[in-house]
Protein backbone atom coordinates (compact mmCIF):
# COMPACT_ATOMS: atom_id res chain seq x y z
CA UNK A 1 0.00 0.00 0.00
CA UNK A 2 1.23 3.54 -0.60
CA UNK A 3 2.75 5.13 2.45
CA UNK A 4 1.92 8.72 1.51
CA UNK A 5 0.61 10.54 4.56
CA UNK A 6 2.50 8.14 6.85
CA UNK A 7 6.11 8.54 5.75
CA UNK A 8 7.35 11.21 3.40
CA UNK A 9 9.08 9.86 0.33
CA UNK A 10 12.84 10.22 0.51
CA UNK A 11 14.97 10.72 -2.58
CA UNK A 12 18.73 10.34 -2.56
CA UNK A 13 20.18 12.05 -5.60
CA UNK A 14 22.47 14.66 -7.07
CA UNK A 15 21.25 17.93 -8.51
CA UNK A 16 22.98 17.50 -11.88
CA UNK A 17 22.32 13.77 -12.26
CA UNK A 18 19.97 13.22 -15.19
CA UNK A 19 18.75 9.99 -13.59
CA UNK A 20 17.82 11.89 -10.42
CA UNK A 21 16.21 14.57 -12.58
CA UNK A 22 13.94 11.92 -14.13
CA UNK A 23 12.63 10.83 -10.75
CA UNK A 24 12.15 14.39 -9.54
CA UNK A 25 10.00 15.00 -12.61
CA UNK A 26 7.72 12.08 -11.78
CA UNK A 27 7.41 13.22 -8.17
CA UNK A 28 6.58 16.77 -9.25
CA UNK A 29 4.14 15.74 -11.97
CA UNK A 30 2.26 13.59 -9.46
CA UNK A 31 2.31 16.29 -6.78
CA UNK A 32 4.05 14.04 -4.27
CA UNK A 33 5.87 15.53 -1.30
CA UNK A 34 9.39 14.24 -0.85
CA UNK A 35 12.52 14.92 1.13
CA UNK A 36 15.78 15.23 -0.75
CA UNK A 37 19.07 13.80 0.50
CA UNK A 38 21.93 15.15 -1.64
CA UNK A 39 24.68 12.72 -2.60
CA UNK A 40 27.57 14.65 -4.11
CA UNK A 41 28.89 12.55 -6.96
CA UNK A 42 31.79 14.89 -7.64
CA UNK A 43 33.04 14.43 -4.10
CA UNK A 44 32.54 10.67 -4.20
CA UNK A 45 29.86 10.51 -1.51
CA UNK A 46 28.17 7.67 -3.43
CA UNK A 47 31.20 5.49 -2.63
CA UNK A 48 31.15 6.08 1.12
CA UNK A 49 30.30 3.16 3.38
CA UNK A 50 27.22 4.80 4.85
CA UNK A 51 25.63 5.24 1.44
CA UNK A 52 26.77 1.82 0.21
CA UNK A 53 24.98 0.25 3.17
CA UNK A 54 21.80 1.90 1.92
CA UNK A 55 22.41 1.28 -1.79
CA UNK A 56 25.11 -1.36 -2.42
CA UNK A 57 25.39 -0.29 -6.08
CA UNK A 58 26.54 3.15 -4.99
CA UNK A 59 24.53 5.04 -7.59
CA UNK A 60 21.80 7.67 -7.58
CA UNK A 61 18.87 8.01 -7.48
CA UNK A 62 17.62 5.89 -4.61
CA UNK A 63 14.07 6.07 -3.26
CA UNK A 64 12.69 5.20 0.17
CA UNK A 65 8.93 4.94 0.56
CA UNK A 66 8.23 3.66 4.04
CA UNK A 67 9.68 0.16 4.11
CA UNK A 68 10.18 0.14 0.34
CA UNK A 69 13.68 0.88 -0.97
CA UNK A 70 14.38 1.04 -4.70
CA UNK A 71 17.36 1.92 -6.88
CA UNK A 72 17.58 2.55 -10.64
CA UNK A 73 15.65 5.50 -12.04
CA UNK A 74 13.37 3.63 -14.45
CA UNK A 75 12.34 1.15 -11.76
CA UNK A 76 11.63 4.05 -9.40
CA UNK A 77 9.62 5.91 -12.03
CA UNK A 78 7.48 2.88 -12.80
CA UNK A 79 6.99 2.13 -9.10
CA UNK A 80 5.78 5.67 -8.44
CA UNK A 81 3.44 5.63 -11.43
CA UNK A 82 1.90 2.33 -10.39
CA UNK A 83 1.78 3.01 -6.64
CA UNK A 84 0.48 6.56 -6.89
CA UNK A 85 -1.95 6.32 -9.85
CA UNK A 86 -3.14 9.95 -9.84
CA UNK A 87 -1.84 11.81 -12.90
CA UNK A 88 -0.79 8.64 -14.77
CA UNK A 89 2.36 8.85 -16.87
CA UNK A 90 1.66 5.86 -19.10
CA UNK A 91 -0.97 5.86 -21.87
CA UNK A 92 -3.89 3.46 -21.81
CA UNK A 93 -3.45 2.06 -25.34
CA UNK A 94 -1.05 -0.87 -25.62
CA UNK A 95 0.80 0.50 -28.66
CA UNK A 96 1.27 3.91 -27.06
CA UNK A 97 2.58 2.26 -23.89
CA UNK A 98 5.04 0.30 -25.99
CA UNK A 99 6.21 3.49 -27.70
CA UNK A 100 6.79 5.14 -24.34
CA UNK A 101 8.86 2.16 -23.22
CA UNK A 102 10.78 2.23 -26.49
CA UNK A 103 11.75 5.87 -25.94
CA UNK A 104 12.59 5.24 -22.30
CA UNK A 105 14.88 2.37 -23.24
CA UNK A 106 16.57 4.26 -26.06
CA UNK A 107 17.75 6.80 -23.51
CA UNK A 108 18.20 4.57 -20.47
CA UNK A 109 19.96 1.74 -22.30
CA UNK A 110 21.60 3.25 -25.38
CA UNK A 111 22.84 6.64 -24.17
CA UNK A 112 23.03 6.81 -20.40
CA UNK A 113 25.28 3.82 -19.62
CA UNK A 114 27.91 5.04 -22.09
CA UNK A 115 27.81 8.63 -20.81
CA UNK A 116 27.56 7.96 -17.09
CA UNK A 117 30.04 9.85 -14.88
CA UNK A 118 31.87 6.68 -13.83
CA UNK A 119 32.37 5.69 -17.48
CA UNK A 120 33.68 9.16 -18.35
CA UNK A 121 36.01 9.06 -15.36
CA UNK A 122 37.30 5.65 -16.45
CA UNK A 123 37.99 6.94 -19.95
CA UNK A 124 39.98 9.82 -18.52
CA UNK A 125 41.67 8.32 -15.49
CA UNK A 126 42.29 4.73 -16.56
CA UNK A 127 42.52 4.96 -20.34
CA UNK A 128 44.27 8.29 -20.49
CA UNK A 129 41.74 10.06 -22.70
CA UNK A 130 41.76 13.86 -22.44
CA UNK A 131 38.74 16.12 -22.15
CA UNK A 132 38.50 16.60 -25.93
CA UNK A 133 38.28 12.86 -26.57
CA UNK A 134 35.95 12.34 -23.64
CA UNK A 135 33.55 15.04 -24.85
CA UNK A 136 33.65 13.64 -28.39
CA UNK A 137 32.69 10.22 -26.97
CA UNK A 138 29.81 11.83 -25.06
CA UNK A 139 28.45 13.68 -28.07
CA UNK A 140 28.77 10.68 -30.36
CA UNK A 141 26.43 8.47 -28.34
CA UNK A 142 23.86 11.20 -27.92
CA UNK A 143 23.88 12.02 -31.63
CA UNK A 144 23.61 8.38 -32.65
CA UNK A 145 20.48 7.79 -30.57
CA UNK A 146 18.95 11.23 -31.11
CA UNK A 147 19.12 10.68 -34.88
CA UNK A 148 16.92 7.61 -34.55
CA UNK A 149 14.79 9.12 -31.80
CA UNK A 150 13.97 12.18 -33.92
CA UNK A 151 12.57 9.91 -36.63
CA UNK A 152 10.52 7.94 -34.13
CA UNK A 153 9.12 11.04 -32.45
CA UNK A 154 7.97 12.40 -35.79
CA UNK A 155 5.49 9.49 -35.83
CA UNK A 156 4.48 9.47 -32.13
CA UNK A 157 4.54 13.04 -30.92
CA UNK A 158 1.67 15.40 -30.33
CA UNK A 159 2.37 18.15 -27.86
CA UNK A 160 4.65 15.71 -26.04
CA UNK A 161 6.65 12.62 -26.96
CA UNK A 162 3.70 10.27 -27.29
CA UNK A 163 0.48 12.14 -27.94
CA UNK A 164 -0.75 15.16 -26.04
CA UNK A 165 -0.18 14.06 -22.46
CA UNK A 166 3.09 13.98 -20.55
CA UNK A 167 4.46 10.46 -20.15
CA UNK A 168 7.54 8.78 -18.75
CA UNK A 169 9.10 9.31 -22.19
CA UNK A 170 9.16 13.06 -21.55
CA UNK A 171 10.62 12.49 -18.11
CA UNK A 172 13.51 10.74 -19.85
CA UNK A 173 13.91 13.10 -22.78
CA UNK A 174 14.18 16.42 -20.97
CA UNK A 175 17.04 15.36 -18.65
CA UNK A 176 18.91 13.86 -21.60
CA UNK A 177 18.61 17.11 -23.52
CA UNK A 178 19.85 18.91 -20.40
CA UNK A 179 22.95 16.70 -20.57
CA UNK A 180 23.41 17.49 -24.25
CA UNK A 181 23.27 21.21 -23.57
CA UNK A 182 25.94 20.84 -20.90
CA UNK A 183 28.27 19.67 -23.68
CA UNK A 184 27.27 22.66 -25.81
CA UNK A 185 25.31 20.47 -28.21
CA UNK A 186 22.51 22.11 -30.18
CA UNK A 187 19.23 20.57 -31.27
CA UNK A 188 19.38 22.08 -34.75
CA UNK A 189 19.27 18.62 -36.33
CA UNK A 190 16.46 17.47 -34.03
CA UNK A 191 13.54 19.92 -34.38
CA UNK A 192 10.94 17.49 -33.04
CA UNK A 193 12.98 16.83 -29.92
CA UNK A 194 13.50 20.58 -29.49
CA UNK A 195 9.77 21.28 -29.82
CA UNK A 196 8.78 18.63 -27.30
CA UNK A 197 11.34 19.80 -24.76
CA UNK A 198 10.22 23.41 -25.17
CA UNK A 199 6.63 22.34 -24.48
CA UNK A 200 7.66 20.39 -21.40
CA UNK A 201 9.70 23.24 -20.01
CA UNK A 202 6.60 25.43 -19.91
CA UNK A 203 5.11 23.15 -17.23
CA UNK A 204 5.71 24.09 -13.60
CA UNK A 205 6.68 20.52 -12.67
CA UNK A 206 9.58 20.62 -15.11
CA UNK A 207 10.68 24.00 -13.75
CA UNK A 208 10.60 22.80 -10.15
CA UNK A 209 12.49 19.58 -10.96
CA UNK A 210 15.18 21.32 -13.01
CA UNK A 211 18.76 20.92 -11.74
CA UNK A 212 19.32 24.64 -11.17
CA UNK A 213 16.34 24.75 -8.79
CA UNK A 214 17.53 22.03 -6.42
CA UNK A 215 18.74 22.78 -2.88
CA UNK A 216 22.19 21.29 -3.55
CA UNK A 217 22.68 23.06 -6.89
CA UNK A 218 26.08 24.66 -7.35
CA UNK A 219 27.02 27.62 -9.49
Amino acid sequence: MPSQGQNMLQLFGYWRSSASFRVRLVLQLKGLSYEQHPVNLRQGEQKEKAYRRLNPQGLVPFLIDGEVQIGQSVAIMEYLDETYPAHPLMPTAALDRARVRQIVNMIACDIHPLNNLRVLNYLEQELGQGKTARDAWYRHWIDETFTALEQLLMTTAGVYSVGNEVTLADCMLVPQVYNAHRLNMTLDDYPTIARIVANCEQLQAFVQAAPANQPDAQV
